[in-house]
């Protein structure tokens, strides 16, 4: 499972392409997606991120036009979250 790690801006840099929800451009943050919703991942900003937390999300399967699943979080919706990307849980 993945922490967002508000200091870091961990995940905050990965905007989630879904058509069913009404965000501008049919875009939201991946910590904003709705569980158990589908979408593609639209953009990650790694200029947001240091290079080992790039290195580590690229590892992991993160990149631009991977099908992506939030999937649980943590207490009170908060950290850790566990996605579906592509086919893998992380």
């Amino acid at each position: 499972m993945l922490g967002s790690n508000l200091a870091t801006g961990f995940l905050f840099p990965i905007l989630i392409i879904n058509r069913i929800l009404h965000a501008p451009r049919g875009t939201v943050q991946l910590d904003k997606l709705p569980l158990h919703t589908a979408g593609h991942i639209a953009a990650i900003d790694w200029d947001r991120l240091r290079e080992k937390e790039a290195r580590r999300l690229r590892e992991l399967g993160f990149d631009e036009g991977v099908a992506i699943e939030a999937l649980h979080r943590g207490p009170f919706g908060l950290d850790p979250l566990a996605c579906r990307v592509g086919r893998m849980t992380v």
